[in-house]
């Protein structure tokens, strides 16, 4: 007698109700697996996350309210055994790096191919890790600390004891425009995205 395949349940998060619509179609074709519910945005995930505890959550990294790394890391908080997956539309890096340090288990770009994504799908909701080639590539690059100015530093350092860029340009003696700048440049070399991601990039690659 044949065994009848679990149902893996998931639970989506994407601001764009096209995307979803098109995740819904290609996961109905399959067997196992079932979107349970959808989500607009990170907050409201988390609270569908509480509510429905699906196999695996699969989470947009750019959303309003809440971004899909933030919600990876409050549905974790609450729940260490949720299974994450991130979708992301551009091979980004920092983000991604520390939400799978966080405990997410795998990223996936959008434009991969139908395959990609389903093998990354099932991956995921079995307890493995999957990230895409192209976001491998890029986190293994920024790997390799980044070159970065002395004030450059200094200015992530009080960026990471919370000081903002009018507070910075006052202790270290030049304009905020100047404090922007150098900011503009540590993002740009390090990946980020913003002050918090850089701050963080630059202490787990140990420069700050």
């Amino acid at each position: 007698m044949k065994t009848k395949q679990k149902t893996t349940r998931i639970l989506f998060a994407d601001d764009h109700q096209i995307v979803r619509e098109g995740l819904s179609r290609l996961i109905d074709k399959e067997d196992g697996l079932e979107i349970v519910a959808e989500a607009e945005n990170g907050l409201e995930a988390v609270r569908l996350a509480a509510e429905l505890s699906p196999d695996l959550t699969i989470l947009d990294l750019r959303m309003p309210v809440m971004d899909g790394a933030a919600a990876a890391m409050k549905i974790l908080e609450s729940r260490p055994s949720a299974k994450v997956l991130l979708l992301t539309s551009f091979a980004t890096a920092g983000e991604v790096k520390t939400a799978l340090d966080g405990g997410v288990l795998g990223a996936v770009v959008k434009d991969s191919s139908s395959d990609t994504i389903i093998r990354a799908i099932r991956a995921t909701a079995g307890g493995e890790k999957f990230i895409s080639p192209e976001i491998a590539a890029t986190i293994a690059e920024q790997r390799l600390a980044p070159n970065l100015s002395e004030r450059q530093k200094d200015i992530l350092r009080l960026v990471a004891k919370g000081f903002n860029n009018d507070e910075i340009a006052a202790r270290i003696g030049i304009t905020r425009h100047g404090v922007k700048a150098h900011l503009a440049i540590a993002f740009e070399r390090l990946g980020a995205s913003s002050r918090a991601e850089a701050a963080t990039l630059a202490m787990s690659l140990d420069i700050i």
